[in-house]
């Protein structure tokens, strides 16, 4: 495995850019490739088998092209099927799961709120993650049916997206949370007015930085770390409309070349 080949990003939407984009910052001489497998998003309405068949598609074409290392840059389908895939692959396989350890520790009031898809609250895998931690905090969680749609939708701060996202962090407040977990990628976009709604007091966890510098560390074991004059580039391909991808890429990624079909 060459240190030049590429890392390869994938979620259900535009989610992962978040990820994508601290993978850049982080790793500025890395080529990246990046899947949006928005013809079968949201992962949040599918079964684990469902999610597992297509992380395995998108995996066997990120691997055709000769990828390096793999980030599954979606809290649903981590806690749904990594540990499978893991199994199954054998490039480093880097996931995202909810900051709830983070979260714990920055805590005052030992109240700790999650706001997640109610598909990754409903796994085994986070089941075990806020058990960890139940000992130490009571966490709350509260399921976000419909945001990450209103998100592809581009919409960070209109009227709707306020008015949704009061909706699921006025409850925890109420509860006593003094912090709260982004529990899907796609939250990130919306950070900003989720931070203004629950006010200075209140601490907002994200993870993104957090796994690109998980993913320097594999490649950095590895020997894999691509070396400074490398030729970075940056490949975007969706399952979905292209049309609607390059529109959401103008915003998020901006210069990005039009994206591939899947």
């Amino acid at each position: 495995m060459a240190n030049s080949a590429a890392i390869g990003i994938f979620d259900s939407g535009i989610g992962g850019l978040s990820v994508a984009r601290a993978v850049r910052e982080l790793l500025p001489n890395e080529r990246l490739i990046y899947v949006a497998d928005t013809g079968h998003a949201p992962y949040g309405e599918k079964t684990d088998a469902y999610i597992y068949q297509r992380m395995q598609l998108i995996s066997h074409h990120l691997q055709q092209q000769g990828v390096k290392a793999l980030v599954v840059a979606c809290n649903t389908a981590t806690t749904a099927a990594i540990a499978t895939l893991r199994a199954q692959c054998s490039l480093p396989v880097i996931g995202v799961e909810p900051g709830v350890k983070p979260a714990v520790l920055a805590s005052k009031s030992r109240v700790v709120g999650v706001l997640a898809t109610p598909r990754t609250l409903q796994t085994p895998a986070f089941a075990n993650l806020a058990q960890r931690f139940a000992g130490q905090a009571r966490i709350e969680l509260q399921p976000c049916p419909q945001l990450v749609q209103l998100i592809e939708s581009l919409d960070f701060s209109g009227t709707a997206m306020l008015a949704l996202l009061k909706s699921y962090i006025n409850p925890l407040l109420e509860k006593g949370a003094d912090t709260l977990v982004l529990g899907c990628t796609h939250y990130n976009f919306v950070a900003d007015a989720i931070a203004a709604i629950a006010g200075p007091a209140v601490t907002i966890i994200r993870t993104e930085t957090a796994v690109a510098k998980q993913l320097q560390q594999r490649l950095l074991q590895a020997q894999l770390l691509a070396d400074a004059g490398n030729n970075a580039s940056d490949i975007f391909y969706s399952s979905g409309s292209l049309e609607r991808f390059s529109r959401q890429l103008q915003l998020i990624w901006p210069g990005a070349d039009n994206p591939l079909p899947l």
